[in-house]
């Protein structure tokens, strides 16, 4: 039997997130997904009079592809994919996982060389069509956000449901803030870091990129990031989990990154010339999204939260720099998490998490039951 939360999703994915029209085609890219779930989004992708286009994956599958992939077999499969996704208008994935460590005996040369080849899909499917992405509740989701299953359940689709329309009206202003902004200071316990992004521009993220959502980002122009950043969060990157990591920059530059697995973390930001770049700065404020649980799709929204991307730049809000990584890594500026400020052109926009400004208050946690 079908849980009817299920379908209340799918409508929102496939009616807001997506907003299919008649005719269009959508890529529904599922891994570790209940059948059940599965069925619902295509009936609601056919009621909308669109036509759903299914791919069905397994996380040991994937973790055994890359185990053994090749120039050859990463080349394949990416043309196959790429010829794919051109003919698609939009694209919703919807990620389970037993197991978030899948990926973390992958030799990280051959993650880093897939990831290389196979980049050119997500571009493509990141800035043509229209998308969302998000996870499925397991019970390893529900461990790590120290929740029983029932419990985290519920809270995953009290999330992922929000009234997204009226979130996405109290971020409009600070998207026109970031819009104009010119140079911007975060400062908090180990962080005190300065960049610019005038000109850069900004996106709202209001639930028709991913599920659950809430920031709004924009990116630091290249060379402009310097001093150093103490993040406070756990993150996990291709399988590998990272706790307390500290970037330093001159001149736009990760010059030294330290945290609990120096070796790997380096590693990943020598993937290629891109990665010690950033690519993303965010501001997060889900009101329902308080604490980590190791999942960047809800750990970069978290209320009070900003995030801090080594690696690509989306064209949207584009700095030019090009990378395989894309690694949001999120500080919580909450008092309870050690506090820290906000300032765009030396104006205070948010204090230990809380957004001043009048027209930004409507972000608070507070205006939303």
């Amino acid at each position: 039997m079908s849980d009817p939360r299920y379908r209340q999703l799918a409508q929102v994915l496939i009616g807001y997130s997506t907003a299919l029209q008649k005719g269009e085609r959508v890529l529904l890219d599922l891994i570790e997904v209940p059948d059940e779930f599965s069925v619902e989004l295509i009936r609601a992708t056919r009621e909308a009079g669109a036509v759903p286009v299914v791919e069905v994956r397994h996380g040991r599958i994937n973790r055994e592809l890359q185990r053994g992939t090749n120039p050859a077999h990463a080349t394949l499969t990416r043309e196959l994919e790429l010829n794919r996704i051109k003919k698609m208008q939009a694209y919703i994935a919807v990620r389970g996982s037993q197991n978030a460590n899948e990926n973390s005996d992958v030799p990280g040369e051959q993650q880093a060389l897939y990831a290389k080849i196979m980049r050119p899909v997500l571009n493509h499917r990141v800035n043509k069509t229209r998308w969302v992405v998000l996870r499925w509740p397991t019970p390893s989701m529900a461990q790590a956000a120290n929740l029983s299953t029932e419990a985290f359940e519920d809270f995953y689709f009290k999330v992922c449901t929000l009234d997204y329309r009226q979130l996405a009206k109290a971020m409009l202003p600070l998207e026109k803030r970031m819009k104009t902004a010119d140079a911007v200071r975060l400062k908090g316990p180990g962080t005190d870091l300065r960049f610019s992004i005038k000109g850069i521009g900004s996106k709202s993220c209001n639930g028709r990129l991913n599920i659950p959502d809430g920031e709004v980002f924009s990116c630091p122009i290249k060379d402009s990031v310097e001093g150093v950043i103490q993040f406070n969060t756990p993150t996990l990157y291709s399988g590998t989990r990272f706790e307390n990591i500290k970037l330093e920059f001159k001149h736009g530059k990760i010059v030294d990154a330290t945290g609990s697995n120096p070796k790997r973390l380096n590693e990943i930001l020598d993937t290629d010339a891109g990665s010690r770049y950033i690519g993303e700065f965010s501001l997060g404020f889900n009101p329902y999204i308080l604490n980590p649980m190791c999942d960047i799709l809800f750990d970069e929204k978290i209320a009070g939260s900003l995030h801090f991307t080594p690696g690509q730049a989306y064209e949207i809000a584009d700095n030019g720099n090009r990378s395989a990584v894309h690694w949001d890594m999120v500080l919580i500026q909450r008092p309870d998490w050690g506090g820290g400020e906000v300032w765009f052109d030396g104006e205070l926009i948010r204090k230990d998490g809380q957004f001043l400004p009048k027209d930004l208050r409507p972000l608070n946690p507070e205006n939303f039951k």
